[in-house]
């Protein structure tokens, strides 16, 4: 058994020099889901980039593109939807977050509304054939919530529970920050599960005393970065810029918020993966209607990518994951 890992260490790069504890944090982050795929590979890759979104106002549902270089981005099924919402009052599917479970199962949750207490959910195998979609009550105890927005799924290998986070506005919750003009003033709250069908206590997650949304977990190395949004608006300083927070858990709690990663216009969505040696964060550039990115091999100097970034059209919003090979030639069949 010892033979045998010590030729796996060296099979990842690992050298032998290292102490006990450092080969662990190795290992750990050579063998992490979500680690890197090598741009360099192709089409030979065993595993490839997908990213799921959506369009317009959410009504049309799921879409789905992949790249095998994280930069050239190809839509699926001729572009048309692969899931249609059916839970909600307004029945949209904004901001779908899809992940990979430990079990080999693709969840996914989205908002399902610009004015309600939950969230939808819905999983499946092959991100074709799909379980039946079921509405996640998770703001039902604030009579006063407005809203449940951009819900995102993290797996917690500590807890061996899965994570959701989204973010509400309960008006005169942080009265110090509300915001009469626009009358939205969020903050972030989770609730875990191991099954989805039995949910914890909803909670605060992040509070650092501004508006925030959209925040996305990944782990890096033996560190948790949530990457999210600075939504502060005027009469406050206007930000609408990606920031992240730094934890020695995922359920925190977070450091304060970084400076701006993006640049001079308003991005939102964060999601991120490493590409290569760097980590890549793509985002929404709502405002002129198109993807952003900004890369980074430290995690602390970022560069603007998104003259390098091309999505398919109208692309809004969404989650990059990894899939294998045989999931995405399966989809791929929809196309022809």
């Amino acid at each position: 058994m010892k033979k045998f890992i010590i030729t796996l260490l060296l099979m990842i790069g690992i050298p032998m020099t290292l102490t006990a504890q450092e080969y662990e944090q190795r290992l750990a982050m050579a063998c992490n889901e979500k680690t890197t795929i090598s741009s360099g590979n192709r089409e030979n890759a065993e595993q490839v980039f997908m990213f799921s979104y959506f369009t317009g106002n959410g009504e049309d549902g799921l879409h789905l593109a992949y790249s095998y270089d994280g930069y050239n981005w190809k839509n699926l099924n001729k572009g048309a939807s692969l899931v249609k919402p059916k839970v909600g009052n307004d029945k949209l599917m904004r901001d779908p977050c899809i992940i990979k479970g430990p079990e080999g199962t693709f969840h996914m949750v989205w908002t399902v509304s610009w004015s309600e207490k939950g969230i939808g959910y819905a999983h499946s195998k092959d991100l074709i054939n799909w379980s039946e979609q079921k509405y996640i009550p998770v703001m039902k105890h604030e009579s006063k919530a407005k809203n449940c927005w951009a819900p995102e799924i993290f797996y917690d290998q500590q807890t061996k529970r899965f994570m959701i986070v989204w973010a509400t506005t309960i008006p005169g919750r942080f009265p110090e920050t509300d915001n009469p003009e626009t009358g939205y003033n969020h903050r972030l709250y989770y609730t875990t599960t191991k099954n989805f069908d039995e949910f914890s206590e909803t909670q605060i997650f992040y509070n650092q005393g501004f508006n925030v949304i959209d925040g996305t977990i990944d782990k890096i190395g033996s560190k948790y970065y949530m990457f999210l949004k600075d939504e502060r608006n005027q009469p406050f300083t206007v930000q609408k810029n990606i920031r992240y927070a730094v934890s020695d858990s995922a359920l925190g709690s977070y450091s304060e918020p970084s400076k701006p990663i993006t640049g001079d216009y308003w991005a939102e969505g964060p999601t991120a993966i490493k590409v290569d040696t760097s980590w890549i964060v793509y985002f929404d550039k709502y405002t002129e209607d198109k993807m952003g990115a900004v890369k980074s091999s430290d995690l602390k100097n970022w560069q603007d990518i998104s003259d390098k970034v091309h999505f398919p059209e109208g692309t809004q919003h969404g989650t990059v994951f990894r899939v294998s090979s045989e999931i995405l030639n399966n989809l791929k069949e929809l196309s022809k």
